[in-house]
């Protein structure tokens, strides 16, 4: 079973006759299904819906987009935020019960999602009234409640540990069963022979109620699989460049330190006439031998520089790659 919520999704009250109990709503159902994102190949990042209009392929701009109804084939009509903001109910924040029915009379269709209810400030006593009361008449209230804009049906059951608001379909959101390939009692006839046995086998088997043995086991699978392969390591990391940069290919990279190492030679004076020749040579070298050339010259020792030298690299740096030495003064 999975862990209570505490998080309050809806507060108001329970109301019949002249009765109010304060009380709030919470997640009954929590739901574990396997998700999976739409990724990119090649960098793993994800991949999102883009809105598109479906003839053409083009991408829309949402002050491009307008909600419409569909009242025949094609045929749609226009309908503003203001007209959909007009017609949306009331939040009264009460759960109004309109009746009170036998569980049993309501078809397990109708069902759709359950919340806890709990009582509110100063409304234990009411609350456990009504619940003892539904528990000894056997029936549950049906009313209607209004939650985030939408009205809802729902039915307000007694269980063990206390009140389920159950919201339920609307009548014409349940399909009825004409048309249905259901058995009829004069197609096929049941023998008390064969009644008989079909009760044994279900004695049989007869259990109580534990849940906590059934499990997802498609769910549990694909767990066993995600985990196994982050163990042996085969997990993607997403490739995202820093704001303002490429990816570049190995053979395109810059290597930083050999053009700062070559920055301060020439800043030092000491940049040797068949320097431009080695330059060119290394243009025109593969980019295997490139790669192996900047390693070895990022991993050789920088040779000692004078002071001023070093503090006239430091100065002209930021504007250019390439710092004249000062001229040394002649001896008188």
């Amino acid at each position: 079973m999975a862990p209570s919520s505490t998080r309050t999704l809806w507060k108001g009250a329970i109301s019949f006759g002249l009765v109010y109990i304060p009380v709030t709503l919470h997640s009954a159902t929590a739901e574990h299904r396997m998700k999976f994102n739409l990724l990119d190949k090649r960098t793993m990042n994800p991949v999102g819906n883009k809105q598109v209009n479906k003839a053409t392929g083009e991408a829309m701009q949402k002050e491009e987009v307008v909600k419409g109804f569909e009242y025949e084939k094609d045929q749609y009509v226009v309908v503003s935020p203001e007209e959909i903001k007009a017609a949306l109910p009331k939040s009264t924040q009460t759960i109004e019960i309109e009746s009170f029915v036998d569980g049993s009379q309501i078809p397990s269709a109708y069902y759709n999602k359950p919340y806890y209810v709990a009582p509110a400030a100063k409304g234990n006593k009411p609350y456990l009234l009504l619940l003892e009361t539904l528990r000894n008449t056997g029936k549950v209230g049906i009313a209607k409640v209004v939650i985030s804009t939408r009205q809802h049906l729902a039915a307000l059951f007694p269980s063990e540990e206390g009140l389920v608001l159950e919201l339920l379909r609307w009548h014409d959101e349940v399909r009825d069963t004409a048309g249905l390939p259901l058995p009829d009692k004069n197609d096929a006839k049941v023998s008390p022979r064969e009644l008989k046995m079909a009760e044994q086998l279900v004695n049989e088997l007869a259990d109580d109620w534990k849940p906590e043995t059934f499990h997802d086991e498609f769910r549990e699978k694909l767990e066993k699989v995600v985990e196994a392969k982050v163990k042996a390591g085969q997990g993607e990391h997403i490739m995202k460049p820093i704001e303002g940069e490429e990816v570049q290919a190995s053979a395109d990279i810059i290597d930083l330190t050999e053009l700062l190492r070559r920055s301060l030679r020439k800043g030092a004076g000491k940049a040797t006439a068949d320097e431009p020749e080695e330059e060119e040579e290394e243009a025109q070298a593969t980019p295997a031998r490139k790669t192996a050339s900047r390693r070895k010259a990022a991993n050789d020792e920088a040779p000692a520089r004078p002071r001023r030298a070093v503090a006239a690299a430091k100065t002209k740096a930021g504007s250019s790659t390439s710092v004249k030495a000062k001229p040394r003064r002649k001896a008188a």
